[in-house]
């Protein structure tokens, strides 16, 4: 079944695909990899492949059996618009969001010249949210303008891990912004400068901003636990969502 979720801004994980290919700086330390391995290590069949791109058509009907509104982060541990996933297949994931309009579902990805390609002849789910990864200039700030191509409700960014201070962006028709700097034994530093220029933005644009967290460094640069450097970001926890319908979450 659907999996209960640590990850702040989201209810629920739901997997119908999982393992990926990396495609830029954003993925050299991929926690999703991390996982994959040591769920085969462990046996867990689902991923005796590891983090080998894997269809798992025997999930796709998991949100219907929850009726409770709910909110789904789709591929936690993959990227739904992997260029080896078939369109029909994704057709099915879609299938699948438009059957259950009780629940939200954010669907992020790395690959958005895919999307935007799949939905120039579909249309988005009112109820499914889309965004892109951004954790570089290079890499990250040229997906948004791909995203911000596509009619969507909901259109959002998730700026983690931030690797560094992002300059002056287009937030025109971005609806949310999440922060995080990154976790793990070989994390890389995020500094409070960079995050302090997205938030000021956000704030400009009056896009809602998300402070996942500081990661294994905290505000002051040092490296600790992830509980232990905390979610506070000037002195505050912000927890900021896209305002969608009459449906209420409780994160």
């Amino acid at each position: 079944m659907s999996k209960k979720s640590n990850i702040e801004w989201t209810q629920f994980t739901w997997n119908p695909t999982t393992g990926c290919t990396k495609i830029s700086p954003g993925c050299k330390h991929c926690y999703a990899e991390i996982m994959a391995n040591r769920l085969c290590a462990m046996g867990v069949a689902n991923y005796k492949d590891g983090f080998k791109l894997t269809l798992h058509p025997q999930r796709l009907n998991e949100p219907i059996f929850r009726k409770k509104p709910s909110m789904y982060f789709v591929n936690s541990m993959s990227d739904i618009f992997h260029e080896d996933i078939p369109f029909d297949y994704i057709d099915k994931v879609f299938d699948t969001i438009r059957q259950t309009p009780q629940h939200i579902y954010q669907v992020l990805t790395k690959r958005p010249q895919i999307m935007k390609e799949y939905f120039s002849t579909r249309e988005v789910p009112a109820h499914a949210w889309i965004g892109v990864s951004v954790e570089d200039k290079k890499y990250g700030v040229p997906r948004i303008d791909i995203l911000r191509e596509i009619k969507a409700s909901v259109k959002f960014l998730s700026v983690e891990p931030l690797l560094e201070d992002l300059e002056e962006i287009n937030l025109e028709n971005i609806d949310w912004v999440i922060v995080g700097g990154e976790s793990g034994a070989k994390a890389r530093a995020m500094q409070v400068e960079w995050v302090a220029n997205i938030q000021q933005q956000c704030k400009i644009f009056s896009v809602p901003f998300f402070f996942k967290q500081w990661g294994a460094f905290g505000a002051d640069g040092v490296r600790r636990s992830k509980s232990a450097n905390g979610r506070e970001f000037m002195g505050k926890v912000w927890e900021e969502m896209p305002q969608f319908g009459q449906l209420e979450f409780s994160l």
